[in-house]
């Protein structure tokens, strides 16, 4: 399965505990994002450039921690770990598998390994290809350079294979206890329990069953599922949809509001081009999640879900 590197994405079952975010399959954290929990995951964790983890992480599967990355709490791993130059764990480090580390890390609270240690030298891999390419054109081998060139450029920018079921964390983001914040799509999974107020650039999607413990604000759609609990607040400048026995504990703003008959506001509404109460077609409105889930435009369209 690959992502578009834009959405923030948690997944199904997702709980959101007071200091740590328990999760099924593996956990994404691009470069410059911040979490200001920890994470516990059955899957891998994968942690970009300059990304900042206010918590510990516990994985079943690899950890891997990218350059001048830095960790709050402790690290864990029944796997494998690999940090990269200038990585701060500011806990302790526990490795059932392997451990690889770059030049100048700092493990402040000691580390424990069981498998093979491996201190990789402090010269970037691109160093090792210049030079490579340097002696290549010293023996007048252009053809071979080539090939090399065509290979790196094929491979730049594929999308990373995961698991089935992922938590992605985009590039510069922030998961926050009081806010968090994405420039791009949120997706909520289904049953999940979320902590804090949720802001988006574009789209706020809420699947069914899920708990949301703070306010929504987007700058495009906001779409609740069947059953969804919103402690707070929604405001969005396009339209808004509320399914099937959903609750929103506070005020709701938006340009056109779409409400099933059946769900229930708390607060005052705001639609400055009406509000529309009517039941929901299943099947259409599962068509146009599974469009959002692929990163289609879920903007499109709205008044043509209700029967």
């Amino acid at each position: 399965m690959s992502f578009d590197r834009k959405t923030m994405i948690i997944p199904d079952n997702t709980v959101f505990e007071e200091h740590t975010i328990v999760t099924d399959g593996d956990v994404i954290v691009s470069d410059g994002a911040k979490l200001e929990f920890g994470i516990k995951t059955t899957g891998r964790i994968f942690i970009g450039e300059n990304a900042t983890i206010e918590g510990s992480i516990d994985a079943d599967g690899d950890v891997h921690v990218d350059i001048f990355s830095k960790i709050d709490g402790d690290v864990s791993s029944k796997n494998n770990v690999y940090l990269g130059e200038k990585v701060i764990i500011n806990g302790k480090l526990s490795v059932d598998g392997d451990l690889d580390v770059g030049d100048d890390v700092e493990i402040k609270s000691g580390f424990e390994a069981k498998g093979w240690i491996n201190i990789r030298s402090s010269i970037p891999v691109i160093i090792y290809i210049f030079i490579y390419l340097l002696q290549l054109l010293r023996l007048g081998k252009s053809e071979e350079i080539e090939r090399i060139l065509k290979e790196l450029e094929e491979n730049k920018g594929k999308p990373i294979p995961v698991s089935e079921v992922f938590l992605f964390v985009p590039s510069d983001s922030i998961i926050g206890i009081q806010n968090s914040k994405s420039s791009y799509d949120i997706l909520i999974g289904k049953s999940c329990r979320v902590i804090g107020n949720l802001e988006s650039g574009r789209n706020v999607m809420v699947n069914d069953d899920s708990i949301v413990y703070g306010s929504l604000k987007s700058l495009g759609t906001i779409v609740l599922g069947n059953k969804v609990d919103i402690h707070g607040s929604s405001f969005s400048r396009d339209a808004t949809y509320i399914g099937r026995k959903s609750r929103v504990r506070g005020d709701i703003t938006a340009n056109r509001l779409f409400m099933s008959k059946n769900a229930m506001v708390e607060g005052t509404i705001i639609a400055k081009k009406g509000v529309t109460f009517a039941d929901i077609d299943k099947s259409k409105i599962e068509e146009k999640l599974r469009r959002f889930e692929v990163g289609a435009d879920i903007i499109d369209e709205v008044e043509k879900l209700m029967e």
